[in-house]
């Protein structure tokens, strides 16, 4: 992989920063995304620390022209572009006859849409390449539904069929477009959980522990890599056997 080009949004921290540091740490020129230039900048901070490369780049993926703008100056600068992250994501849970449209909007917009711009864009540059990897980061709850998050899991569940579609599209280009859904990792949006409620979880977790950030990016980096060549439109769960 060394010498190879990715992107990856909602890379300020969590999964995103693990995914970024990962690829880079295999030798990946690593453009990490997000909505502060300052977060992604402390993403590609540890990356250089830790001897890789990369830029960090603010990035509103719900802007199909922004989108658009960054993919052509990455193609121009890099002279390529091997893999997408459509890591980028964020919640507003509420129960659904509480729910504003403003919220399964918003939701719906940065989840899904903007995987569909960054996806769109990638494979304008993968197909004359004939070459790419692609992996969008589902959920859990995109399989199996969470009270109080039908427009996060609805936004999760869309993104395994868009991976699905674009499967089928791009693999006669040696594109392969696959998806991750890791189940309840220990990151910010877990470390608000209560005691009890962490307690209630881990029974329904069959390995009786959360994952951690490193489970997922160690799966994701696997399908970016040169080796998940005839791997493609799949679902790789990782959820210490939460659900199958």
């Amino acid at each position: 992989m060394t010498g190879q080009v990715a992107l990856v949004t909602g890379a300020s921290r969590g999964i995103g920063r693990a995914v970024s540091m990962k690829l880079a740490a295999a030798g990946v020129y690593v453009v990490a995304t997000a909505t502060t230039e300052s977060g992604a900048a402390e993403t590609i901070a540890a990356i250089t620390a830790a001897g890789g490369r990369g830029e960090a780049v603010k990035l509103d993926v719900t802007s199909a022209e922004a989108v658009e703008s960054l993919f052509k100056t990455i193609h121009t600068q890099q002279g390529r572009f091997d893999i997408l992250i459509n890591n980028a994501g964020i919640t507003k849970d509420g129960l659904l006859v509480r729910m504003k449209d403003s919220d399964w909007d918003a939701v719906l917009d940065t989840n899904l849409k903007g995987a569909f711009h960054c996806l769109r864009e990638a494979s304008k540059i993968m197909t004359r390449a004939r070459y790419g990897r692609v992996v969008n980061i589902s959920s859990v709850v995109g399989e199996m539904g969470n009270p109080g998050q039908i427009n996060y899991c609805a936004s999760k569940a869309g993104l395994i069929g868009l991976t699905k579609s674009a499967a089928r599209e791009l693999a006669k280009r040696n594109i392969t477009v696959n998806a991750v859904a890791p189940g309840f990792i220990e990151t910010d949006m877990t470390a608000v959980l209560t005691e009890k409620s962490r307690e209630s979880l881990l029974l329904n977790i069959p390995m009786e522990r959360l994952g951690s950030v490193d489970d997922v990016a160690h799966a994701v980096s696997f399908l970016a890599s040169p080796a998940s060549g005839y791997i493609t439109g799949q679902l790789l769960s990782v959820n210490g056997g939460m659900y199958m």
